[in-house]
């Protein structure tokens, strides 16, 4: 049942080492049935499985990491919040009449230190998906956001986001309700905050609907993840008028964790279990908790004022680049 389930959500990559692995699983039920030793054999395939998984995983191209980073099993806002946290209460609304599925926050304990988490919430089927808007916010959703926030603030509780969205809501009646707006207010309203905030990029972090909630003194990713100025599909659309060039928008935008660490856009990488984070979802959730407790922990250490300079210089500091000498042209980007 495990394998069949698997199947049905298996990437292209994967192929391969399902394939092995359904191998060694009929190897060992026919001995079994048979009363066959073939435990060395097993041992071999087994051995050349973890090998397999190893090189598959440690070589990912761009767009493979977006396909581990939209898997439907990928752990999501609440699964974090829940694995995580103590006494987790979940608050709604934005106090203007609308409550988004899609952006959801609440207060709770993270080892007995009081904060407020939120992030974009995914759906784990069609269903889910259609009421969660593909974790796609509406104006509502980054207003309950601030809304939280603000309690945070008030209240002396560090901040704790999770993003993960392909990009904020786009209809009409975003538009309507003022989708900029709301973002923008966001982005100066956390640049003000007197709170620690830690922002993570646990799946999908996409356009403006990923800043909205991504402005803080750290920033973590998970080691699969994407964060990105817009969807690869999208920016193929816009540059090459063909969404199918994806993968080359992929490798040319930088949306990995290496290359935005490596860019200064992101504070530290997360190591995800071999094989993605779906594949053992608490050893995720483990490495996420104890990473929150040490950033909590150091940006404690810093005044008010430090944090906001951290916060401040940070994003002041993103697309500075050096020319080389004289005459040289911008680097490509």
């Amino acid at each position: 049942m495990a394998v069949s389930n698997r199947k049905t959500q298996l990437l292209e990559f994967e192929k391969p080492l399902v394939e092995l692995e359904t191998r060694i699983t009929q190897i060992r039920q026919l001995a079994e049935e048979n009363g066959v030793d073939v435990s060395e054999n097993l041992k071999l395939l087994e051995a050349r499985a973890a090998q397999l998984r190893q090189e598959i995983f440690s070589s990912l191209t761009p767009i493979q990491e977006l396909q581990l980073a939209r898997h439907p099993r990928r752990p999501s806002t609440l699964d974090y919040i829940q694995a995580i946290s103590d006494d987790w209460m979940e608050l709604h609304g934005d106090r203007q009449g609308n409550d988004d599925p899609a952006m959801v926050g609440g207060v709770c304990h993270l080892e007995g230190q009081p904060v407020v988490m939120l992030g974009q919430q995914k759906g784990r089927d069609t269903k889910d998906n259609v009421v969660r808007n593909f974790g796609m916010a509406r104006p509502s959703g980054y207003r309950k956001a601030l809304r939280l926030m603000e309690h945070a603030n008030r209240f002396r509780m560090p901040i704790l986001t999770f993003i993960d969205t392909p990009a904020a809501w786009a209809g009409m009646d975003a538009e309507e309700f003022g989708q900029g707006e709301a973002i923008a207010r966001n982005l100066r309203e956390m640049f003000s905050l007197d709170v620690p905030i830690i922002c993570t990029v646990i799946g999908e972090g996409g356009s403006g609907g990923a800043l909205g909630i991504g402005v803080g003194d750290h920033v973590l990713m998970f080691e699969h993840s994407i964060y990105s100025v817009a969807p690869p599909e999208a920016c193929a659309a816009i540059l090459w008028r063909d969404s199918q060039k994806g993968p080359q928008a992929a490798d040319a935008l930088k949306i990995t964790a290496k290359d935005l660490l490596a860019l200064g856009l992101i504070d530290q990488i997360l190591q995800e279990p071999l094989g993605g984070a779906h594949s053992d979802p608490v050893k995720a959730a483990a490495t996420l908790k104890a990473s929150l407790l040490e950033t909590l922990a150091k940006l404690k250490t810093l005044s008010v004022q430090e944090r906001k300079k951290l916060r401040y210089d940070k994003f002041r500091s993103m697309g500075v680049y050096l020319e080389k000498s004289q005459g040289a042209t911008a680097p490509e980007i």
